[in-house]
């Protein structure tokens, strides 16, 4: 079975590297070097001096190409779009025109696609025309991934080859999970409904809570976007949060003086009704079922709502429900810790601030508490089983989580600076 896989931009000479490094590594007896021998060489049994083209066919298998060429095509094919370059596409597709319906990234399993597709993704108008015109025909999902990515101008482009057709019920699944507020509106210009002929719901407010991306403006207008168009919310304090709405929170808390202690269940966070799913689809860090208003903001990146809530007298130490098992008790300041959004600033490389533990901090939140908590990721993120963690403070639960990429470094630093202990 391959076990590597080309990135999203796929970077020749590293791959190069790896053939090196396989070489070096069949020299010096090494199991793992040796194992990926056997999995992808003709050859079971490996020779004593491997030769340069043998360890180039192997890396490329690895990679799911039939042969080093091959490899070497889909590196420079995605190199040569990213770079918009019209000439050397051409040249390429003349080169090996059964490229021009096979994925660009060589895997089966992405969403990439074919080099029409792959274009889209990056708003590559000039190339699209090219590959239109050479033969693609991979109109409809190149569509998809241009509203995904929010490329409106190229998603136009492509609506316009397709014949303008009215946009398939699933169409704003993608730009939904992306958070992306210039495809949302382009497919509801271009007639992608929200409601089917009998009313059923059809717009993916699911896909829009649970995703794991973490953007609350384009959140927000995405939800009132569907609600322009015809969709009702729920009038819940939770859907008001989600919208970004402090004007209903403002009306919840009127109605309801107990508003700042409640503590909210999994299902009214994320709402059957609209399609939502169980705590590991639904992507978050620290676990939201049976926490306060001020945990969700934590994890959805809600730092407006977060401060209105203390001004209005939100208590920081508020602890999360204890299940029948013994686990919660954890407060807000937990959810700084381990996040959605610590896991997007490590992402990309700019984890270097934490204001919400600033401000749960500064309002006296107690960094010592100690919970037990029970965690499994979304199965988008690898295989992890459930794991569970016992008898934590804020300061432990970021050093045991195993999947560093989710613990804001910069909230522990803060964290143990205001005596929290591991």
């Amino acid at each position: 079975m391959p076990h590597r896989r080309l990135p999203v931009r796929p970077d020749l000479a590293a791959i190069t590297g790896e053939v090196d490094a396989l070489v070096h590594g069949m020299l010096a007896g090494d199991a793992g070097a040796l194992l990926e021998w056997r999995e992808h060489h003709p050859a079971p049994t490996a020779p004593p001096i491997p030769t340069l083209e043998d360890a180039r066919l192997v890396i490329a298998r690895a990679y799911q190409a039939p042969d080093w060429p091959r490899l070497v095509h889909a590196c420079t094919l995605a190199d040569a779009i990213w770079h918009d370059d019209v000439a050397q596409v051409q040249q390429l597709i003349v080169e090996r025109p059964a490229a021009l319906h096979e994925p660009t990234l060589l895997r089966t399993d992405s969403n990439w696609g074919p080099p029409m597709t792959y274009a889209a993704n990056l708003g590559r108008d000039r190339i699209i025309e090219l590959l239109h015109a050479m033969g693609a025909r991979d109109l409809a999902t190149a569509l998809d991934r241009a509203a995904l990515q929010g490329q409106v101008s190229t998603a136009r482009m492509l609506h316009r080859l397709l014949g303008s057709p009215p946009p398939p019920e699933g169409a704003l699944g993608g730009p939904a999970y992306t958070l992306s507020v210039g495809g949302t509106q382009l497919l509801l210009e271009l007639g992608a409904p929200v409601r089917g002929a009998e009313g059923a719901r059809l717009a993916p407010v699911d896909v829009v809570l649970e995703t794991d991306s973490r953007k609350p403006a384009a959140k927000h207008r995405i939800l009132e976007l569907y609600v322009e168009h015809g969709l009702e919310l729920p009038d819940t304090p939770v859907m008001a949060l989600h919208r970004g709405r402090i004007d209903l929170l403002e009306a919840h808390l009127a109605r309801d003086p107990l508003l700042l202690s409640r503590r909210f269940r999994h299902e009214e966070i994320y709402p059957p009704e609209l399609g939502c799913h169980d705590e590991v689809q639904a992507t978050q860090g620290t676990p939201l079922a049976g926490t306060t208003l001020l945990h969700l903001c934590a994890d959805y990146d809600e730092l407006e709502i977060a401060e209105w809530l203390i001004a209005r007298g939100m208590d920081v130490n508020l602890t999360a429900d204890v299940d029948a098992d013994g686990f919660g008790g954890h407060t807000a300041l937990f959810g700084t810790v381990v996040s959605q959004p610590a896991f997007w600033m490590n992402y990309g490389g700019q984890a270097q601030v934490a204001p919400f533990t600033e401000l749960f901090l500064s309002h006296g939140a107690n960094p010592n508490v100690r919970a037990s908590i029970r965690k499994q990721l979304h199965p988008g993120y690898g295989n992890h089983p459930l794991r569970e963690y016992r008898d934590v403070t804020a300061l432990s639960w970021g050093r045991r989580f195993e999947e560093k990429v989710f613990v804001s470094e910069p909230a522990m630093r803060l964290i143990e600076a205001a005596g929290g202990l591991p």
